[in-house]
């Protein structure tokens, strides 16, 4: 017999009421642990952000920028400007 797990957890036979009590009991304090987490982070109240002071507004004019992309290729604001004009359209990545 293996000294290190002889005696130390009771045996549980087949049918037994013992495995679905402890998965009753795990399924109620995993849930009130993920209740006591979301209630963690819940924001008290959030500040409003005026959008308006965030970088450039729609119709303004940007400045000259050059910025390389993920491949290295240096991008320009006249390299891509099109006849109409153009949109820029920041994403921050998950993974950054």
């Amino acid at each position: 017999m293996d000294p290190v797990t002889a005696g130390s957890l009771p045996r549980v036979r087949a049918g037994s009421v013992y495995p679905r009590f402890v998965m009753k009991m795990l399924a109620v304090v995993w849930s009130v642990a993920s209740a006591a987490g979301l209630l963690a982070y819940a924001p008290s109240e959030r500040t409003p952000i005026d959008v308006s002071k965030l970088g450039p507004q729609v119709g303004e004019r940007v400045p000259d920028f050059a910025l390389s992309d993920q491949n290295g290729k240096t991008w320009t604001l006249q390299s891509v400007m099109g006849p109409k004009g153009a949109m820029l359209v920041f994403y921050r990545s998950a993974d950054w």
